[in-house]
């Protein structure tokens, strides 16, 4: 069955795979949901990117991070949570604007995030 849903194209300027895919791959994409395999190794920045759409967040391994806005001020510090996601769980994430994120922790920090646009 072919998929007639295609046309709802990222708009933001900083959409994660036209500025930051060296840590986001796409697996899949389509009218309705966008499939990104995003990982970040230890000691590793991020460009700085915005993610448009809310999406379903899918723990493959977990590592401390730190989200800064684009002029460096701290918008999470994971190492604040009161808990660390264990790997195969699953979060929901809003929107998230112009941001990058560092890996300051010791694993890859390696997320499957299913964006929704609709």
């Amino acid at each position: 069955m072919k998929d007639t849903t295609m046309d709802v194209p990222p708009r933001h300027v900083l959409d994660a795979m036209a500025v930051a895919s060296e840590h986001h791959a796409l697996l899949l994409e389509n009218g309705s949901v966008r499939v990104l395999d995003t990982k970040v190794r230890p000691g590793e920045r991020t460009a700085v990117h915005a993610h448009e759409w809310p999406a379903a967040l899918y723990v493959l391994s977990w590592s401390d991070f730190v989200r800064y806005d684009p002029e460096g001020n701290i918008l999470l510090d994971s190492r604040t949570m009161d808990r660390q996601p264990a790997i195969g769980t699953a979060l929901w994430g809003p929107p998230i604007g112009p941001h990058y994120v560092v890996n300051v922790g010791n694993t890859d920090l390696h997320i499957l995030a299913v964006e929704i646009k609709h």
